[in-house]
Order: C-alpha cells, then sequence, then structure tokens
C-alpha cells in the first residue's frame, strides 16, 4: 500500500502527539522558572528543593518516571487519566532540563549589570525580574528549541500507557496489515514535519523576543 493510504489515521494521531506536547510544554516552561531561578539565586532550602527534583528527573529514564506515575502511584492511592499522565510526566523530565538552561542563562549575564543594579540601590527582586531576566530571556530560547524537539520526540513513549497518539496508531497499523515499511516511513515523515513545525514557531518566538529586548542585531 502507499502511504496515502495510512495517511489520514496517522495523521490524526498526530494530533494527539501534538496536544501532549504542546500541554507538557507549558508544564516544563513553568518548571523551567519555577525551578532554575531558586537554582541561581534562592534561598538554599529552596535551592534544595529545585536540585533534587532536577537530579531526580535528569537522572533517571523517562520511561520509568512514565511507568512509576502510570503503573506505581495508583498502588498508594492516587490515579491518573493517561492523557494527564503523559503530559505530566514529559513535562517534568523537560522541566529538571530547562531548569539548568535557566539557571545557565542567567549566570551568563555579565557581573556589571548586577553592580550597575546594586549602585542604583535596586532590589534583588528588581535586579532578577527587570534587568537580568530580560537579557537572560534570549539565550535561552535555542536550548529551549532543542528541549521542545525532543518533547515532541518524546511523546512516542506514551503509547507505552495507551494513549493513541502517532506511535501507538503506527504500531496498530502495522500489526494490522503487516506493512512495516510504508507505515513507519509515514510516521517518520510526519514526526519529522511536526518537528520542523516546532522548529519555525519557536525561532520565530526567538526573534520577537529578541526584538522585544533589544537584542535584535
Amino acid at each position: 500500500m502507499s502511504m496515502l493510504t495510512y495517511l489520514p489515521v496517522l495523521a490524526e494521531a498526530a494530533t494527539t502527539s501534538i496536544m501532549v506536547s504542546c500541554l507538557s510544554l507549558v508544564v516544563a516552561c513553568a518548571l523551567s522558572f519555577a525551578a532554575g531561578i531558586p537554582l541561581y539565586s534562592g534561598p538554599a532550602w529552596l535551592r534544595g528543593i529545585a536540585l533534587v527534583y532536577v537530579e531526580i528527573f535528569r537522572g533517571t529514564s523517562l520511561l520509568v518516571q512514565l511507568f512509576w506515575l502510570y503503573y506505581a502511584l495508583p498502588l498508594i492511592g492516587f490515579s491518573m487519566p493517561p492523557l494527564l499522565t503523559g503530559v505530566l510526566a514529559l513535562g517534568l523530565n523537560s522541566g529538571a532540563y530547562g531548569a539548568e538552561v535557566v539557571r545557565g542563562a542567567l549566570r551568563a549575564v555579565p557581573g556589571q549589570q548586577h553592580e550597575a543594579a546594586r549602585a542604583l540601590n535596586f532590589s534583588g527582586a528588581h535586579t532578577l525580574w527587570r534587568i537580568i531576566l530580560p537579557q537572560a530571556v534570549p539565550e535561552m530560547m535555542p536550548s529551549f528549541s532543542s528541549l521542545a524537539v525532543q518533547n515532541l520526540k518524546d511523546t512516542s513513549l506514551v503509547s507505552m500507557i495507551t494513549i493513541a497518539d502517532l506511535t501507538f496508531k503506527a504500531q496498530e497499523l502495522r500489526n494490522l496489515t503487516q506493512d512495516s515499511v510504508t507505515v513507519y516511513a509515514t510516521a517518520l515523515l510526519l514526526y519529522l514535519a511536526m518537528a520542523l513545525i516546532f522548529i519555525g514557531v519557536l525561532r520565530f518566538m526567538e526573534r520577537r523576543i529578541k526584538v522585544a529586548t533589544g537584542r535584535s542585531a
């Protein structure tokens, strides 16, 4: 069979992959800043919590994290639907990597900026939000773009917890037709198309952020 035969079913399943990726990226973005800022300049107790979170989710397998949330957590009395589990697992994992991106970008801001803020008698919070972050965010965008594409590819793992995403449907079609080459080639092309769209959107956002912060040169 041709790719066009499988394209409608797989394209519909791809929308589920995109939804999971977009929702988990929202979670990841929030966690990146929630953990990255304390790692940079938070109180010791908050920095400790952020460090534990980052090390656990960077140091363990995403697949194991996914299985733990879906299969082990209900054994201690807390269960979630598959979609929420997938979004949370991907968001927690990407957020841990994103926290290091945030910390690194904040540390890359020249020390003279801090000295100038102190000379102007700015508070620590004012310095962070009005001076340091606006300069650091454009530096985060290339790394965040890479994390976003990786997150999209990682959505293939949610098929392991019965979410009917692109990988799940590709496996289903392959089992039904035994046409591995065409089914998986179509899935590969769809993943590539989604990744290119993500890259294009994120590069557009990067340019807009640079313009907004006066760093478009």
